[in-house]
């Protein structure tokens, strides 16, 4: 069977993502949406830019990634195009309206 997308609530994703050895916690927003506030350790790769390439910043396809945007929606997607291009341990975890945190800029 196919790797397959997994969601989580903000607050249990980003649990997950803190307890998670190597795993890489993803801004999916566009750079101008990230310079303006994102959850800190979170790296941008925007899904308008995200590939096949995204293996040079993502190089473990077996690590686990956490992605998340605004609200949710460019995430679900982002992490499709992950799972398609062969990252095994994805997880969608919302939108960034979800998080009550500090935000690093």
């Amino acid at each position: 069977m196919a790797d397959e997308l997994k969601t989580l609530s903000m607050a249990e994703g980003l649990a997950a993502s803190r307890q998670t050895t190597g795993a890489a916690l993803v801004d999916v927003r566009e750079a101008g949406e990230f310079t303006e506030g994102h959850i800190p350790g979170a790296i941008n790769v925007p899904l308008s830019t995200l590939g096949p390439d995204v293996a040079v910043t993502l190089t473990d396809k077996s690590a686990p990634v956490f992605v998340y945007c605004r609200s949710g929606r460019r995430s679900q997607t982002a992490g499709e195009k992950l799972v398609s291009f062969g990252y095994s341990d994805v997880t969608n975890i919302g939108g960034i309206l979800d998080y009550a945190g500090e935000l690093e800029k």
